[in-house]
């Protein structure tokens, strides 16, 4: 949850989140807007660059791409020594930046040269004040070709595979363990019944042979390769595990410090790790994350990452947050169309949903307004499917501590508006309670939580098999 009040707070640790925090003070500013921090996020599906002031910043971009490169004027300040940090600071690492230039361009205008890795479309644009910010002046750094979730699962197995492969070599000192290995926990879906799991068998095949083919990014239904052999399983099942909050959206933070988009993402791989591990009715699991570092992810995008590698759930995973720090327990939530089930429901979707506005969204894209309205068409199916994984999971999480709901609340959160896919949002405890909070960042509680949603997941599947896969990939 996000609580303007905590994060006012919290201002200090909130500026130190980014990649990059430069504070300026007034003195070091000519004239004009003053800067009181810039932030970088670097992540694989975009960068972002936040200039933060204390008054709206003007700016105008032009882009060359050859080689790629973006300048933007901003007008309003002059140069200042510590921005020249910027330059320094930057991450090798980083997947979209190459390096950042700055000058004095004009009086009263700095030159912003940002060169790049590769080809983007970039998107500059204003955030007005919210929660603990400021004005924020935001670059976005799109690669032309973004990366693909379905390509990005299969990537993600891919590592699992040679993780657990040189593990198992290191074990029994052989080196050839890994592809023996790989060999014998790959499985074989029929790719008429799951043509994702197919898809997902043959790069694992590829990669076993040693031919590093890349997986296609599209497959119709029923299309892809198969082996000759008796397939081992005629079903794969996709769990999407959204973390929530990131990059420029703390979430909620806690009284001793802790961010809760930092705690989700840990407890999200713990619980990530435990279904690529784990098999129900003898059909393989795998887990895709909507996001798998710090980055801010509109709440739309999350939503379409599930649907694009036909997840056959959605778990969007939170801390809960209050003004007093009484408050207590885990609590889960399935979507509700028709009003919520209490006032405290009502409101915490509505707190959930304002993280575009902290996050930085940007408004003016042009299919902003058909994204948000494609996700408003559940259905009632997929409610009543959420309530019961909704209700499998409290009846696990209420093993391992106290619920703060004992029943499966419903809102109309965002997150979940996928119309085929069961979609619950869980709240892990509360973050604004000081012992809560300290559990939330014990490994052992985040280990214990994982096991309890992962027990949920195997309970529901178990009442509740998925179905064929048909649609297009």
């Amino acid at each position: 949850m996000i609580i303007a009040s905590t994060l006012a707070l919290n201002r200090r640790s909130l500026l130190r989140a980014g990649s990059l925090v430069l504070l300026l003070g007034a003195h070091q500013i000519a004239r004009g807007a003053n800067v009181v921090a810039v932030r970088i996020w670097p992540a694989e599906d975009y960068t972002r660059v936040t200039i933060e002031s204390d008054g709206e910043l003007q700016a105008r971009q032009f882009f060359v791409s050859d080689p790629p490169r973006l300048a933007v004027d901003i007008e309003g300040i002059d140069l200042l020594p510590g921005l020249r940090e910027l330059v320094g600071q930057l991450k090798s690492d980083d997947p979209n930046i190459a390096r950042i230039r700055v000058a004095q361009n004009a009086p009263n205008v700095v030159r912003l040269v940002v060169d790049l890795k590769l080809a983007v479309k970039p998107q500059v644009f204003n955030l007005q004040p919210v929660a603990a910010y400021q004005h924020r002046l935001v670059l976005d750094l799109y690669p032309l070709n973004p990366p693909d979730p379905l390509e990005q699962l299969i990537s993600q197995r891919m590592r699992d595979l040679d993780a657990a492969s040189e593990r198992a070599a290191r074990l029994l000192g052989l080196e050839t363990g890994r592809m023996a290995d790989r060999n014998a926990t790959a499985a074989d879906p029929d790719p008429a019944n799951d043509p994702l799991g197919a898809l997902i068998a043959q790069a694992e095949r590829d990669a076993a042979n040693g031919t590093n083919s890349p997986a296609p990014p599209t497959v119709a239904a029923g299309a892809a390769k198969t082996p000759t052999q008796k397939a081992k399983t005629d079903r794969l099942i996709i769990v999407a595990l959204d973390p929530g909050h990131g990059g420029e959206d703390p979430g909620a933070i806690g009284p001793g410090g802790t961010f809760e988009k930092d705690v989700v993402l840990a407890i999200a791989r713990r619980l990530r790790d435990r279904i690529n591990a784990t098999r129900v009715n003898g059909n393989p699991m795998r887990a895709f994350m909507t996001r798998d570092a710090d980055f801010f992810v509109p709440l739309q995008v999350r939503v379409q990452k599930a649907q694009r590698v036909q997840a056959d759930l959605m778990i969007s995973l939170h801390a809960d947050a209050f003004y007093t720090p009484r408050p207590q327990g885990a609590s889960v939530y399935a979507l509700s169309t028709r009003g919520a089930t209490s006032a405290a429901a009502r409101w915490m979707a509505e707190k959930e949903n304002a993280s575009d506005l902290v996050g930085g969204l940007n408004v003016k894209a042009k299919d902003a307004t058909l994204q948000r309205a494609l996700l408003d068409m559940s259905t009632t199916a997929q409610i009543n499917d959420s309530l019961k994984l909704g209700a499998s999971m409290l009846g696990e999480v209420k093993r391992i501590g106290k619920l703060h709901k004992p029943r499966v609340e419903q809102a109309n959160f965002a997150v979940l508006r996928a119309p085929d896919i069961p979609s619950v949002l869980v709240e892990t405890a509360f973050i604004s309670n000081p012992d809560e909070e300290k559990r939330l960042r014990d490994p052992k509680y985040q280990n214990e939580l994982a096991e309890a949603l992962l027990r949920g997941i195997v309970s529901y599947f178990s009442k509740n098999p998925p179905l064929a896969r048909n649609r297009q990939i």
